[in-house]
């Protein structure tokens, strides 16, 4: 006997626009941005703010993307304000990196349709007292991490 209501997993539709957001737009989101756009930026638009201004791009965020062959020298900080002004918030998809940023893009959503996904991600600044290797190690795992899953979220 067949089931009335046959289990269906919903198909995600495919991101055609994704806004990456952390707290400040200097290490995580913009890593999220130069990634994405390295493997999908013909595809699908990508852009990246952070909820607050005031720091500038990370030079290690910078180094380890380096290593894999993706060039985010010309990244400059932006917030979701700055971006708004600009160009409009017209998204499918935001992915928040940090609960600061998580709870700014559920507020967005009163005003924007948009999906929000969170993905808890380490900041690696907090290893200021570590060594260089040591930090630059947790840049490549956030770096790592991130190519993972934005390469299993975006894939067509």
């Amino acid at each position: 006997m067949a089931e009335p209501f046959p289990e269906t997993t919903p198909k995600k539709r495919r991101v055609q626009s994704v806004l990456f957001m952390c707290n400040y737009n200097a290490v995580r989101s913009a890593a999220a941005e130069a990634i994405a756009r390295a493997y999908f930026g013909k595809s699908t638009y990508v852009q990246s703010a952070g909820v607050r201004s005031g720091e500038p791009t990370d030079p290690f965020m910078i180094a380890a993307l380096d290593e894999v062959g993706i060039d985010a020298s010309r990244h400059r900080p932006r917030t979701v304000e700055q971006l708004e002004d600009w160009e409009g918030l017209n998204f499918d998809l935001i992915i928040t990196l940090s609960p600061e940023a998580h709870h700014r893009a559920l507020d967005l959503t009163h005003t924007i349709a948009a999906d929000v996904e969170y993905w808890p991600t380490p900041d690696p600044t907090l290893l200021q007292d570590a060594s260089r290797e040591q930090r630059l190690e947790a840049y490549r795992d956030v770096r790592d991490g991130l190519t993972q899953r934005i390469k299993a979220r975006l894939k067509t």
